[in-house]
Order: C-alpha cells, then sequence, then structure tokens
C-alpha cells in the first residue's frame, strides 16, 4: 500500500439490525455477522501496519435496548474474546478497553482483563474496544478528576491545558483518531470520543456493518489521503510546511 496511512482509525460499527431485519433474521443475527467484521478489519490494520483502530462496540445508551438483544449481545463479546485470544498473540494485537466495564456482566469483565493481561506483551496493532462508552461521561469524569486534583493541590487551573486535559480521559496515552469511519449511512457521531475527534476526518459510508470488507477500509483511507488537513492553518502554510 503506497498511501499515507492514518495512526489512529475509529470506527461507529452501525448497521447490525437492519442487516439481519433486510433477512428476516433476528436482530442477534446481524450482531453475529458484526463479529465476522470485526475480525476482517482487526486483521486488515494489522497487515496495513495501523497502529491504533478503535471500535465502537457497545455505548451506555445500548442498555437501553430489550434485555434479549442486550444479554445476547454480552454473550457475543464473551464468545469473541475468548475464540480470538489465540488470533490477537498471533498477530501481535494489543487489547484494551475504555468505558464503564464495571457495567458489564462479571464473567465478561474476566475475560476482558484477562485477553487485556495477556496481550498487554504485544506491541503491533492497539485495538481498543469501547464498551458501555459514553463520549459525555468520559469528559464529565475527567472534569471531575481534574477538579479533584485542583482542590488537592496536585494542579493549578492555569496549567489546565488541552494535552493535560486529555490525561485525564479514558483515552490518555493514545493519539486522537485521523479517520473516523460510520458504516449504515448515519450521518451523528452518536456520544463518541467528543473530545478525541475534535479534528478528526470523517468518512460515512451506506455500507451495513456486516457487510464492511477490504474494499470498503482502502476506500475510506483513499479518502482520507485526498483530503488536506489543516488544522486552523491556510493550505498555503500547510504547502510551505510540506516543502
Amino acid at each position: 500500500m503506497n498511501q499515507k496511512l492514518p495512526i489512529h482509525i475509529a470506527i461507529i460499527m452501525d448497521g447490525n439490525g437492519r442487516w439481519a431485519a433486510d433477512r428476516n433474521l433476528p436482530r442477534i443475527a446481524g450482531h453475529r455477522a458484526g463479529v465476522d467484521a470485526v475480525r476482517r478489519v482487526v486483521e486488515d490494520c494489522t497487515r496495513f501496519k495501523i497502529p491504533y483502530l478503535t471500535l465502537f462496540a457497545f455505548s451506555t445508551e445500548n442498555w437501553n435496548r430489550p434485555q434479549s438483544e442486550v444479554g445476547g449481545l454480552m454473550v457475543l463479546l464473551d464468545q469473541y474474546l475468548k475464540k480470538e485470544l489465540r488470533t490477537l498473540m498471533k498477530n501481535n494485537v494489543r487489547l484494551s478497553t475504555i468505558g464503564q466495564i464495571d457495567d458489564l456482566p462479571a464473567n465478561v469483565r474476566q475475560t476482558l482483563r484477562d485477553v487485556v493481561e495477556q496481550s498487554a506483551v504485544n506491541d503491533g496493532l492497539n485495538l481498543t474496544l469501547a464498551l458501555s462508552y459514553s463520549g459525555r461521561d468520559d469528559i464529565l469524569e475527567a472534569v471531575r478528576r481534574v477538579a479533584t486534583a485542583v482542590q488537592k493541590g496536585d494542579l493549578t487551573p492555569d496549567a489546565i491545558e488541552p494535552d493535560t486535559f486529555s490525561s485525564f480521559l479514558h483515552t490518555d496515552g493514545m493519539p486522537d483518531p485521523d479517520l473516523l469511519i460510520r458504516t449504515s449511512g448515519e450521518q451523528r457521531i452518536s456520544n463518541f470520543l467528543l473530545w478525541q475527534i475534535a479534528y478528526t476526518e470523517f468518512y460515512v459510508t451506506d455500507k451495513l456493518w456486516p457487510d464492511f470488507e477490504s474494499v470498503d477500509l482502502l476506500d475510506a483511507i483513499k479518502v482520507f489521503n485526498s483530503r488536506e488537513r489543516r488544522f486552523g492553518k491556510t493550505s498555503e502554510q500547510i504547502r510551505g510546511e510540506d516543502t
């Protein structure tokens, strides 16, 4: 691949339910198909040597779905983690999580801890699953931690810069996403990485998540490469920096 690759790709994986409905299947069948798409994109990012991949797997709002669907999703998550551990280790993938992990069922939390601990030795793709995650909650928690640090005298208000604040977020230590992909054609952020995507390039595809293939990831990267990322500067300034 001759294109300039994004360092960090984030994906809002949307469309599992519609994929199932289009086939007159139960919603859980769409989520199972979505797991296969997760496997493909992880393998692709490993092959392309993308350093960071963050997948929006389950939001705090998703707890409001029918309990049968939520329970099925938790079973799928547990099964995926157990089944894929060997592949993650083989491909040098390091797993981490962001979100309210304590909200997950005890057995899923234990499986997550085991996979995170075992894969911590890997130094290839950094795969992050956003589970029971809310961008607003992430920011609010960071504000509380900053306030506590100021109250204790460990931090002064004048010392709070963007990088300082970022260090209090769940994504501390990770670069902000360069590219955010959303499947199923929806044009919204859905409370995902609200602080972190300030300068992220968005790519929306009508493909439903279970149908997302390698060619779709390549198309997103091509579009990313076609854009000029100015970060508030002019095109002339950016071109001058490139010479």
